[in-house]
């Protein structure tokens, strides 16, 4: 791996980042190589920090520097889990922010900054803070810091302590409390934080009236390569019912059995050959015992997520626990596939209850609802209609993009994409 910077565009632009920004099949890697395909695109050097553990990840760097030429990864192995874990109690830090950190990667950061000329650090998550902190003196005066927060993780933890049992509890919120200490030090110590949602903004900027920093909300977009209808009309009945996310994560989870828990059954006696599809990577036990019900299907990781999507005719949303804004909304809608959402899930979406989505706070409210899109195809195609119109019209990724690009100086050095 060198260790040289090569300039060789006008901005030269610094990820560090706690994950691997490739393959974009989750939120946060989705965001960040979207943001780094942008930036190249415009005509930026992107160089990208992380750390990494296992052959995969590795691999995953050196196809992300195959597709863009111009974009330089280089990564350090991070330290055993059990060292990690054990080195957040012993220093007295979030659990989150020794899991992603590397002293190999922070005097690779510090090495870098005393020979290169780095116009904008952007930090993908409050666990990276402390790299910023702890190389304050190599910085450039014109150097900017950057938080993408995407959403605010001292909530999210304090989420998960406030439906955990006792034991469970203790651990997230002192977790809450560690990255609620991040978020203030990055509110008055770095040039800018990003949200990914109004409200997460709004909520950033209440938790931190004396905030320093520029706050900005930059979305997220959708790629219509990607993500497109199925070329021939579905049958509505029986419903194929669709639940797509990473399915260890505990606001999935969370999702996935209430919905099994209070509405399928009731699905199932209205619709006996109605289905509900699960596809996501690593699914807990929990969540691969529903495929012993008939008509459940739990896929675990898929190659390819779109016939998925264009297979189904409802995509559902039950969040009870969730931050930020759900790629996977914006990806079904998209996909012209109508979503039965939440409040909480559909919290940061430019949509319309009853027009582009649809609302279902209840048991009762959710099975109402796929019995009136199932049962009437205008509701149906009208409600399809209105969500493409709003994906075309709001979420690409230019579009959303727009004020990071103009934070950094691209737009004004007329770049375009």
């Amino acid at each position: 791996m060198s260790t040289c910077w090569a300039v060789v565009n006008d901005l030269n632009i610094v990820y560090l980042a706690h994950r691997v920004p490739y393959p974009p099949n989750k939120g946060e890697k989705l965001r960040t190589y979207h943001q780094i395909k942008d930036f190249v695109a415009n005509g930026a050097q992107v160089t990208v920090l992380c750390t990494v553990e296992t052959d995969l990840d590795i691999a995953y760097c050196e196809q992300l520097e195959r597709m863009h030429p111009v974009c330089q990864v280089r990564y350090h192995r991070a330290s055993s889990r059990l060292i990690r874990y054990f080195r957040a109690f012993v220093v007295n830090c979030a659990i989150s922010e020794s899991f992603f950190y590397s002293s190999q990667l922070l005097k690779d950061l510090q090495g870098s900054l005393s020979t290169t000329s780095v116009d904008a650090i952007l930090c993908t998550a409050s666990s990276m803070a402390p790299y910023i902190d702890k190389s304050r003196r190599y910085l450039s005066s014109k150097t900017l810091t950057i938080m993408d927060f995407m959403d605010l993780d001292s909530y999210k933890w304090q989420q998960y302590a406030d439906h955990a049992g006792l034991v469970m509890a203790s651990v997230y919120q002192r977790e809450a409390e560690k990255v609620a200490a991040l978020e203030k030090a990055v509110a008055e110590r770095f040039d800018a934080a990003l949200l990914v949602a109004e409200p997460e903004t709004a909520l950033f900027r209440a938790s931190q009236p004396q905030a320093k920093c520029r706050i900005l909300t930059v979305g997220n977009g959708i790629d219509g390569h990607e993500f497109s209808p199925a070329v021939s009309p579905m049958e509505l009945a029986p419903p194929r019912l669709l639940f797509v996310g990473v399915m260890d994560y505990a606001p999935n989870v969370d999702a996935v059995l209430w919905f099994y828990e209070h509405v399928w059954a009731a699905v199932r006696r209205r619709w006996p050959g109605a289905t509900f599809t699960i596809a996501g990577m690593n699914p807990t036990p929990a969540i691969q015992a529903l495929a012993r019900d008939e008509g459940i299907r739990v896929t675990g990781y898929v190659d390819e997520i779109l016939p998925y999507f264009q297979q189904s005719t409802l995509f559902v949303a039950p969040f009870r626990i969730a931050r930020g804004l759900q790629n996977k909304i914006l990806q079904a809608m998209a996909c012209g596939l109508p979503v039965i959402a939440t409040t909480v899930g559909a919290e940061g979406i430019a949509a319309d209850d009853s027009v582009d989505i649809l609302i279902a706070d209840s048991a009762a409210r959710y099975l109402q609802t796929i019995e009136a899109l199932t049962t009437h195809p205008l509701r149906y195609a009208a409600v399809r209609r209105e969500a493409l119109a709003t994906i075309r019209r709001v979420y690409s990724w230019h579009q959303q993009l727009a004020p990071l690009r103009a934070l950094i100086g691209l737009e004004a050095s007329g770049a375009s994409a």
